[in-house]
């Protein structure tokens, strides 16, 4: 028999299925054969578990604290030491999983009644094994159809995991139906390396050596060693897998000294690998490779801030918190496995529309809050005021007329037929202590309703609490914190936005603060403030199926509460429905990459910190430098806010914006980008 050298798959299934009628059993190898990992070395796992150790530990509140690397170095230690006993009895230097791991643990932990703690560290490592391999489908196909004509399929691997502990990895990745038996090195310390494995497994199975197959990549022990007892085999030398695997490691190690990769490691990291590389929706693409790692980080960062902070309990606002609770769930728990002081989570049915009402049932309307209004150039009189406020404009005709106003005197500076003292005016008006009692009047069932929803959600039973929301000017928090200041139980509120713009000062107390993670106007970092160049994508991108929440209603009888959301049967409605089917691409290649995220952020030992450079880089070429199909392709068509009124302001032109200039400047003016960006840096500098 000799052995066949194969530099492309497709040519040693070739040869496989030609020669295998001459075989009665087939012979795997695992890793790197049927199956393939995500990283370019495998001891990049060990460094995760060792964190996942020092987080029990820490949890457990051991005696003498351990870092990851100490116990890392244990790990090492007794490996090393394992195999080289092994070695003074086999010819291969071995090791077995489970018997260097619980000495790690009993130095760790101290004596251990049982291997529950064991257990918990091996289906740890195991998941995190599962999450970087992925199986040659068309290997694995091929092994199908050994199987189907009748023979006997083995998987042979050198490794220190035992042959159960293979077997979960195998079950995992969809195929272990198929295979009559795994064996591992670690079980025997006999290992295809010195050649010992094959008579072994012949004499096991009683097999033939003249009637056996044997596939690896490996030339010397999946093909010199099984070659010299007449076994044939079939040797894959993969080039491009192994370019996949030297370009994942040359970023992996330009990001120990350059911080910029450590970004572009992590993503070499996550892409599809295989059967998962199929063609997909632009859309899909685009949230995988651009979206996800932006909003996976930003999740990462809000994490990373409640276990700082000791913040227990967090939720997630408005509808861009429907998606990045799904996100939490996905990579938040593989982070952070082990430790005890994540916060709680749960979404919040909240909205400024909601809000602005309940925040004026006990602290009534002041000029700052009703300043907000006349904000957008859409508003511009008193109705528009109630509309926000949820106020009814007649129960106002008399106050009005005592300050000279009516409901459509114009208010806003934007618009035609402005007078500076019909604002004046107005904000006597709110001076007014009869004013003032009949909005209290008007929004107090709001305002009830509101702390019932927040009490069913244990809203007031932790001192802090952290709130998540995209951005960007903290809105839906400042209403949220002056419907409940005056309350002793009142928690202290932690806004943690994706992006915080600050377009109007936020009033920061020791009680009520926001942060931006990935952007914030406090803190100068010029790559960043390119999301504003287009903030409307990323709520459409992040928008929940459900409807727009318009406020709290009291039920019959004041004896409960209600939620009422917008109705979805008008034109509006449906343009929301299209706009929501349009974006579903986007959303599912977001959700898939954040599990890629979690599982090479958790091999890396990434912090946000870590991988900011690279988002940085994102956000600069792809909002202030995309191309004109990717503004094509993914440009929003309908976006709703209620809190926009529908007036035109006559007074000044809506400002530029890159992401609405047509695609025929797009495409035809080669500095226009540059323009922008040089204006970015002018208005932030100056800023």
């Amino acid at each position: 028999m000799k052995m066949q050298q194969f530099y492309t798959l497709d040519q040693l299934i070739e040869e496989g299925e030609r020669i295998s009628t001459q075989f009665d059993t087939v012979s795997f190898d695992l890793f790197d054969t049927l199956l393939i990992r995500r990283i370019h070395d495998p001891d990049m796992v060990k460094p995760a578990v060792a964190r996942y150790i020092s987080r029990k530990a820490q949890a457990q509140s051991v005696e003498k604290k351990w870092n990851w690397q100490q116990i890392q170095k244990l790990r090492d230690s007794f490996e090393q030491e394992q195999r080289q006993e092994t070695g003074k009895q086999f010819d291969d230097f071995e090791a077995c999983y489970p018997d260097y791991m619980r000495r790690v643990i009993t130095t760790v932990f101290g004596e251990q009644n049982d291997d529950q703690l064991l257990q918990e560290v091996t289906d740890y490592e195991l998941a995190v094994e599962n999450s970087v391999l992925v199986p040659r489908q068309e290997l694995v196909n091929w092994l199908r159809r050994l199987k189907e004509q009748g023979k006997k399929v083995l998987v042979v691997s050198d490794v220190y995991l035992p042959a159960t502990h293979l077997e979960r990895l195998i079950e995992h990745a969809g195929f272990l139906d198929q295979v009559d038996a795994v064996i591992s090195s670690a079980d025997t310390f006999l290992a295809k390396a010195s050649g010992k494995a094959f008579p072994m497994l012949q004499e096991r199975f009683e097999l033939r050596y003249d009637r056996w197959l044997h596939v690896g990549d490996n030339p010397v022990s999946d093909g010199g060693r099984p070659t010299e007892f007449g076994i044939h085999t079939l040797v894959l030398r993969d080039g491009l897998e192994k370019m996949r695997k030297s370009l994942a490691k040359r970023y992996y190690n330009y990001a120990q000294g350059l911080p910029f990769y450590r970004g572009r490691a992590l993503q070499q990291i996550m892409l599809p690998l295989e059967a998962e590389n199929i063609p997909q929706d632009p859309l899909y693409v685009k949230g995988f490779n651009v979206f996800s790692p932006m909003l996976a980080a930003f999740i990462q960062g809000v994490a990373e801030h409640c276990l700082n902070a000791g913040i227990r309990r967090l939720y997630f606002f408005s509808r861009e918190g429907w998606l990045f609770e799904q996100i939490w769930n996905r990579v938040i728990p593989k982070l952070y496995t082990g430790g005890e002081n994540l916060p709680q989570v749960s979404y919040l049915y909240v909205s400024r529309m909601a809000l602005a009402p309940a925040s004026c049932g006990h602290a009534g309307l002041d000029q700052d809050h009703a300043d907000i209004v006349f904000l957008p150039p859409g508003n511009k009189d008193f109705l528009d005021v109630c509309r926000v406020f949820g106020l009814k404009a007649d129960a106002f005709t008399n106050i009005l007329s005592l300050h000279e106003l009516h409901r459509e005197t114009v208010l806003s500076p934007l618009h035609e037929g402005f007078l500076p003292k019909n604002r004046i005016r107005f904000n006597e008006m709110l001076q007014d202590e009869a004013f003032q009692d009949e909005v209290k009047r008007q929004t107090l069932p709001a305002h009830q309703a509101l702390h019932r929803y927040l009490e069913d959600q244990g809203f007031f039973d932790q001192p802090d609490v952290a709130l998540v929301d995209i951005g960007w000017l903290g809105t839906i928090q400042r209403f949220l914190h002056r419907a409940i200041a005056h309350r002793d139980d009142a928690p202290r509120c932690h806004g943690l936005l994706f992006g915080a713009t600050r377009g109007i000062p936020y009033p920061t107390t020791p009680t009520n603060s926001i942060t931006g993670i990935i952007y914030d106007r406090d803190r100068f970092d010029l790559a960043a403030s390119t999301l504003v160049y287009n903030r409307d994508l990323f709520e459409e991108a992040c928008r929940a199926p459900h409807p727009t929440l318009n406020g709290y209603r009291l039920t019959e009888e004041d004896k409960g509460y209600e939620l009422v959301f917008r109705h979805e049967d008008d034109a509006i409605g449906q343009a929301e429905k299209e706009q929501d089917r349009f974006f579903d691409p986007l959303q599912q290649g977001i959700l898939a990459g954040a599990d890629q995220y979690a599982a090479a952020a958790a091999i890396l030992g990434y912090s946000m910190h870590d991988v900011k450079p690279w988002l940085n880089y994102l956000l600069v070429s792809r909002l202030a430098f995309p191309k004109t199909s990717e503004i094509e392709e993914i440009c929003q068509r309908h976006h709703l806010d209620d809190f926009h009124g529908q007036h035109k302001s006559t007074k000044t032109a809506a400002a530029k914006e890159l992401w609405k200039c047509s695609s025929l400047k797009l495409r035809w003016r080669p500095f226009l980008r540059t323009e922008f960006f040089l204006r970015l840096i002018k208005e932030r500098l100056s800023s």
